[in-house]
């Protein structure tokens, strides 16, 4: 989503008033270093964990990378089955066995269990909070009460890149030793995250050579950007409530006005109507018979950004593994649509959509050449 003017004010202003190095010791080191602990003393208290938690990265792939890598200590590696690449990927790299989900994308938990109880000497277990593609609330509670009962000395990680927005990720994250967030995702800037790791987890760097975050992630931090960041972070949490009832409210006008124009379209996982266990910020839709790559070439000649799954993998020729893990049909999930709000979304917005998808889908369906 686009930056907070208030998190471009801080960024510019660090930028060009605070060029020193934090890890240093002159007066300038010093001054970087203080507005370094400051925006940590933010990110803690926004994350529900103490300031010598909070491990700066490059981001949020960086955040998960480190916690998957950096806390499985040659054990067994669990995630679910709708976890993005960037805990996927190093996660089945490590012989990762996969936990399954339903067909809203909330894990099951008996399947977790079943999964747990078949395996030695599980060393971390990974379930993300906020689905990127359908915008699925995991019961990560619940999770945890399963982990701990089956495995009471694995590591529980969680993905909330996309959660911070939409969610109170101190509380819903309580019980998660490992938190894994990124500033674009919430109105910083891109290519800064964090990582929260509790007291006491075991964590092994993945980026050594100069000691900074206590030795969990080397390299001079990002001191403009991570300011950029908590400044996002603090005004994120501070309207949350507001933006949130604000953007459900247009997310489920764009929704229902779409399923209306196109009475065959499926709104994925939801069932009976029931949004409640959706974030407010994604509108997730299959469109039968029409291919999403042609789709998403009308729809930003109308001035309309969207994806076919996660925007890491936009354009690829295989359908979603989170639409596979959740039982969607190939045929539906070949035309699959993920629109995404945020913060900056206007009702103005939501027209442009509403008059867009339904022409596009029209036309697809109508045969008329698309020169993608």
């Amino acid at each position: 989503m686009p930056v907070r003017p208030e998190a471009v004010a801080e960024l510019t202003r660090v930028l060009t008033e605070l060029p020193g190095n934090p890890s240093g010791s002159h007066a300038a080191a010093r001054a970087a270093r203080r507005v370094l602990d400051d925006a940590r003393d933010v990110m803690a208290e926004v994350l529900g964990a103490g300031p010598g938690d909070v491990v700066f990265t490059g981001g949020g792939t960086e955040a998960d990378n480190l916690a998957v890598l950096g806390a499985s200590a040659g054990g067994s590696v669990v995630i679910s089955s709708v976890e993005h690449p960037a805990v996927r990927d190093p996660a089945i790299g490590l012989g990762a066995h996969v936990a399954p989900v339903d067909g809203t994308g909330r894990i099951d938990l008996d399947g977790l269990a079943t999964v747990l109880d078949g395996l030695e000497d599980v060393r971390l277990v990974s379930v993300m909070l906020v689905n990127n593609e359908v915008g699925a609330i995991q019961p990560l509670e619940a999770v945890a009460e399963v982990v701990r009962r089956h495995t009471p000395a694995a590591v529980l990680h969680t993905d909330a890149v996309q959660a911070l927005s939409w969610v109170d990720v101190a509380g819903a994250a309580a019980s998660a030793d490992l938190i894994s967030v990124s500033a674009h995702k919430f109105g910083g800037p891109k290519g800064v995250g964090a990582l929260v790791v509790r007291p006491g987890v075991a964590l092994a760097a993945r980026q050594i050579g100069g000691g900074q975050e206590r030795e969990r992630r080397s390299g001079t931090q990002n001191v403009a950007g991570i300011a950029a960041m908590a400044t996002a972070a603090r005004i994120t949490a501070d309207r949350r409530a507001e933006d949130v009832n604000r953007i459900t409210a247009l997310r489920d006008r764009l929704a229902d006005g779409v399923l209306a124009a196109i009475p065959d379209a499926i709104e994925t996982g939801i069932v009976a109507g029931d949004r409640s266990g959706r974030a407010a910020g994604l509108c997730h839709l299959c469109f039968p018979g029409v291919e999403a790559e042609a789709l998403l070439f009308l729809l930003d000649e109308a001035g309309v950004a969207a994806s076919a799954a996660s925007s890491c993998a936009s354009g690829a020729a295989e359908p979603s593994a989170v639409l596979a893990a959740m039982g969607v049909p190939r045929e539906h999930a070949g035309g699959s649509l993920r629109l995404s709000l945020g913060w900056a979304t206007t009702e103005a917005d939501v027209d442009r959509a509403l008059a867009a998808v339904p022409e596009a889908v029209h036309r697809l369906r109508a045969g008329k050449r698309v020169d993608a």
